[in-house]
């Protein structure tokens, strides 16, 4: 049986003289996987990677990487390896280096330092950059770099911090790449924090989405897409329509833009309901006719190059449309099978 890289039990841990912290969390990953850690402002992502890394200690509850409790070790005696937003790179040291710094500090000869940095600067496709200093490289080159170090002395997991925020969106795409495929190829667990949801979807094998401190839902990506476990996270990941009415009949419902034809709900008439329905899956219409097909008049037309992207207003509600059509819009219609049931 494959033994998980990370074990979180019950985690707590708050901050004094507030409400902030880590409550009651638990979590797993296996050898290879990459987690990405998304949610507000102030929901806890850096809290919980400073926990795995030993920077805090928790109030309660267990951290174990690779079999081994470490809830009351040092940093260094967990093995982890962090990348930070800044690269934190030393600037005074060669990009052979800074790869090989962490080995410096466990006592490897030059030789086997240098033997692992040409390693790992084949590995990032740098071969030809050991010698220059980090001031010398560009800003996707430093990142490749500060990743190339934290992967150097084989840790037992690897924990990202934005990485890719500093980075010009092309450079950023290319990076997303090598740090999903360097960290799978050598088996090493990740944990990735970032804002940008577009990145969690694209990297992730599976989504950990925090809201005050508390795992709300961890899921792989079409999953919490498609399936979000409440109405924050269908509202947080994505765009969302989120739309609340009263039952009216076993497969209907009275909602602020009229009445719809839904799924079986199976709650009795007046019973509260709340639709999530994405943008993406309403389809425009040039003229009216059908079910579920509303007049709509349009406030704003954005134009995406690939896509537009509207807001309407229909009966009372607003809703969001987005459309590949570059057909006039004059109705909108809600088909039952992009529609789902969520929590209140």
């Amino acid at each position: 049986m494959k033994q998980d890289a990370v074990v979180l039990e019950r985690l707590n841990f708050a901050y004094p003289g507030g409400g902030a912290g880590i409550f009651d969390l638990s979590m797993r990953m296996e050898p290879g996987e990459l987690i990405v850690c998304i949610g507000p402002s102030g929901c806890g992502k850096t809290t919980l990677l400073k926990l795995i890394a030993g920077f805090l200690k928790p109030d309660s509850g267990t951290v174990t990487l690779a079999g081994h409790d470490v809830t009351a070790a040092s940093v260094r005696e967990r093995g982890c390896g962090i990348v930070f937003q800044s690269y934190a790179l030393f600037p005074h040291m060669r990009v052979w280096e800074n790869i090989s710094y962490p080995l410096r500090v466990r006592g490897a000869d030059e030789k086997r330092r240098r033997d692992k940095a040409a390693e790992m600067l084949a590995m990032i496709g740098l071969p030809e950059l050991g010698e220059r200093l980090p001031a010398q490289l560009s800003g996707g080159q430093q990142q490749r770099v500060a990743l190339a170090r934290a992967l150097a002395f084989e840790p037992r997991v690897l924990l990202l911090d934005e990485p890719l925020s500093a980075l010009d969106a092309a450079t950023r795409v290319a990076m997303r790449d090598e740090i999903r495929r360097i960290p799978k190829a050598r088996g090493i667990a990740a944990l990735l924090i970032t804002h940008d949801q577009d990145e969690a979807l694209s990297l992730a094998d599976r989504i950990a989405v925090l809201r005050d401190g508390r795992l709300v839902q961890l899921d792989e990506p079409h999953a919490l897409y498609d399936r979000p476990a409440d109405s924050f996270v269908a509202g947080f990941v994505g765009r969302a329509n989120i739309i609340d009415g009263t039952a009216d009949g076993p497969e209907a419902g009275r909602f602020p833009l009229g009445r719809l034809a839904t799924p079986a709900h199976g709650r009795p008439d007046g019973a509260s309901l709340r639709l999530l329905v994405r943008p993406e899956r309403l389809e425009p219409l040039a003229q009216a006719g059908g079910e579920n097909a509303f007049e709509v008049r349009v406030l704003h037309d954005r134009f995406y190059g690939a896509t537009r992207q509207l807001e309407l207003e229909v009966g009372e509600a607003l809703l969001k449309l987005e459309t590949t059509s570059r057909q006039p819009v004059t109705h909108v219609r809600v088909p039952r099978h992009a529609m789902q049931f969520l929590p209140h």
